[in-house]
């Protein structure tokens, strides 16, 4: 059976193949090649993809990162179609849907709202509520430096807090645009955010969203 994080890798590997390596993406100082050799990275160097979360470890990172990078395109693309190899713990079903489905929806949206002419990706219901239901898991987590108060609601009403503090802002949104948002990419996610003024201008400009 498939899985949406499998979905999203074919997706986000079409995407990087049609776009060629040199189109711009959402990730600052990353064109598309750099993104693939992230995606790359991330799920095979386990050696060097623990910069992504500790600090000491990030200059290896950009190496090995930078290695890839500077592997022929066509073969990033295979390596991301084709997944882990089965030593990577992203090779476990479970984990690769616990882990990716987020992660490859993000950064197929990280391709696709960087090209001028994108249009709005309407997903079935299964698929938003999967993406509300990790929202809901990471939002802490996500939210945690955002510089006021931050609640997230869907349509429907369903909200969930990813940063106690005052004054708060709440983003209204589908939970697609609410994962953009809360992974710093405010400026292309269709959110509707209420609050104070000074607070939602301070919000809407943070760097501090997202991991």
């Amino acid at each position: 059976m498939s899985t949406h994080a499998k979905r999203e890798r074919l997706l986000l590997a079409d995407l990087l193949e049609a776009e060629g390596p040199e189109a711009p993406t959402l990730c600052e100082g990353w064109k598309t090649r750099d993104l693939a050799a992230h995606v790359v990275v991330r799920e095979r160097r386990a050696d060097a993809a623990g910069g992504l979360l500790i600090k000491q470890l990030a200059p290896r990172l950009e190496r090995v990162q930078a290695e890839f990078a500077a592997k022929p395109y066509e073969e990033l693309i295979q390596l991301i179609r084709t997944g882990p190899p089965r030593f990577s713990p992203f090779s476990l079903k479970q984990i690769d849907e616990l882990s990716n489905a987020v992660e490859f929806y993000v950064h197929t949206e990280d391709v696709r709202r960087a090209q001028p002419d994108w249009t709005p990706r309407e997903l079935d219901p299964v698929f938003a509520n999967t993406l509300w239901s990790r929202l809901e898991r990471s939002a802490r987590l996500v939210g945690r430096k955002a510089p006021v108060g931050l609640v997230l609601r869907r349509p429907d009403g369903q909200t969930a807090v990813a940063h106690r503090g005052a004054p708060v802002v709440t983003a209204t949104g589908e939970p697609s645009e609410l994962l953009m948002f809360v992974y710093g990419r405010q400026e292309v996610a269709d959110v509707e955010l209420d609050g104070d003024k000074a607070a939602i201008a301070t919000l809407h400009d943070s760097k501090q969203l997202g991991l």
